[in-house]
């Protein structure tokens, strides 16, 4: 299958791709640099130069594909504080995509997150479903794609996606964050649960989804169904010899800056109907194991996420 792949020289690219190629998939990357098209080149991967802001060229590329894995998103401009214009963006390459691939029967693989369904009060489903929210129209219009006669499924990924291939993730800011304050610090009594999957296992769902997933599915890359989010801060204080400690909600935003809202956020999902629909099964390390192999502290952490 000839697969448009965006993001394909990201964090989550660089497993998707390989993973795509060692199933005799034949990869058309999406690179906005130099660097990512001579790294896409490197891999054997055909490059597609472009970039989010044009939907017109993403859709070309889509229309000349056999399927299409949508894992970009304008990660840059969230970090500069334009949230807004990055789900805006996602959701116009999403309606993009879309025309190119109406009623050829293609596969469209979106992305979207488990967090937004943060505080549901118990393990998030892939059933469950919201109106309207960031990421969540995007989601929404994936999914609604397959009654356009498009095999459309939608990814809701975990908070942190971890492996040694993330270098700009939570994980890494929560580090940083860290060795800066001199504390690794989680809120409250930190009993808020993250859910986590690794790098891998999330790649392998992206293949099978693009290979066989029903129209109008919505997956779950979850591996760790509820870590405690304390947990994890008692595992990056080991590993920096720094002391662990709560504090108050009123405090998180000046410790942790733009990480406040999700350091706290109660996020158990689980991806048990996933594994039964697709045969997917999470074979990675966990979250805490993967930390503990020291890969993160082995440089100083970006503060980026």
């Amino acid at each position: 299958m000839r697969v448009f792949v965006t993001g394909a020289s990201g964090h989550l690219g660089s497993a998707v791709v390989p993973e795509l190629v060692r199933s005799g998939h034949h990869v058309v990357g999406l690179a906005r640099s130099d660097t990512s098209a001579a790294a896409l080149s490197a891999a054997g991967v055909q490059v597609h130069r472009g970039d989010l802001d044009d939907p017109a060229g993403l859709a070309a590329a889509a229309a000349a594909a056999d399927g299409v894995i949508h894992l970009a998103f304008k990660h840059d401009a969230m970090a500069a504080g334009d949230y807004e214009g990055a789900v805006a963006a996602d959701l116009r390459v999403v309606e993009a995509l879309g025309h190119a691939l109406a009623g050829t029967g293609k596969p469209l693989v979106g992305t979207s997150g488990t967090l937004g369904f943060a505080g549901l009060g118990r393990i998030l489903i892939e059933a469950d479903t919201l109106g309207t929210g960031p990421r969540v129209d995007a989601e929404n219009a994936v999914v609604a794609l397959a009654e356009r006669g498009i095999r459309s499924s939608v990814v809701r990924l975990t908070p942190t996606v971890h492996s040694a291939l993330d270098h700009h993730g939570f994980i890494p800011a929560l580090i940083s964050v860290a060795r800066r304050s001199g504390v690794a610090a989680y809120v409250g009594d930190g009993a808020n649960r993250w859910p986590a999957v690794h790098t891998l296992d999330a790649a392998r769902l992206y293949r099978l989804a693009l290979e066989s997933a029903p129209a109008g599915a919505r997956l779950h890359a979850v591996g760790d169904e509820q870590i405690p989010f304390r947990r994890i801060a008692e595992v990056i204080g080991r590993r920096l010899g720094l002391p662990v400690a709560g504090i108050e909600a009123a405090q998180a935003e000046a410790h942790f800056g733009f990480l406040a809202a999700h350091v706290q956020a109660d996020n158990p999902s689980s991806s048990v109907l996933t594994q039964d629909l697709l045969g997917w099964k999470p074979v990675g390390p966990g979250l805490v194991e993967d930390l503990a192999l020291g890969h993160y502290f082995d440089a100083p952490a970006s503060a980026g996420a």
